[in-house]
């Protein structure tokens, strides 16, 4: 009886979905599930642990950055980045994956999400950076609490995805992890 009972509280206690550089990732976040989660290296510098949340699981990449509903990708920082630095990685992420006529598009928009990390003056270590698609636009969270507007379109959104999901993505294992291959 106790061993039964003992094995039932082991089932029930939540568990983590993944455990990525010591930083522990929920298996739901907001109502979505978690996707992959990975880690963001530079050179030999572990940056950040990253999870992508959506309204179910995708494999593809295409599937991913083009499902419908709310989406969010949550970064815990490992490290202290700057936020011209982190803002600009995204930014060159972002060109890298779309079109100059889209990336031109998008001007005013990546001239928003860079104020607002800005405005952030640095990605601090333990920090938690979430970008949300909502019916409001992209949200940009930081430790919980909105920082700036919600930037329209979500097209911009699926621009940000491409960082990490695109043909060019800023790390293939990440890439890999994010869609929920096993590393």
């Amino acid at each position: 009886m106790v061993i039964r009972t003992l094995l039932l509280l082991f089932v029930a206690w939540p568990a983590f979905a993944a455990d990525v550089a010591g930083v522990n990732i929920p298996d739901e976040d907001q109502k979505l599930i978690l996707n992959g989660a990975g880690l963001r290296k530079r050179a030999i510098f572990q940056v950040y642990v990253i999870g992508l949340y959506l309204p179910e699981k995708k494999t593809a990449a295409a599937d991913a950055i083009g499902t419908s509903g709310p989406k969010r990708v949550a970064i815990h920082m490992l490290r202290d980045v700057g936020a011209d630095q982190f803002g600009g990685a995204l930014t060159d992420g972002m060109k890298e994956n779309v079109s100059e006529a889209e990336m031109k598009a998008f001007e005013p928009r990546v001239k928003q999400l860079s104020a607002i990390m800005a405005d952030m003056k640095e990605a601090k270590k333990g920090m938690r950076i979430t970008l949300d698609w909502t019916a409001a636009g992209t949200v940009v969270t930081v430790d919980g609490k909105a920082a700036g507007q919600p930037i329209s379109g979500e097209d911009f959104y699926r621009a940000l995805l491409k960082i990490w999901l695109g043909d060019k993505p800023v790390q293939d294992d990440l890439k890999r992890a994010l869609l929920g291959e096993k590393q």
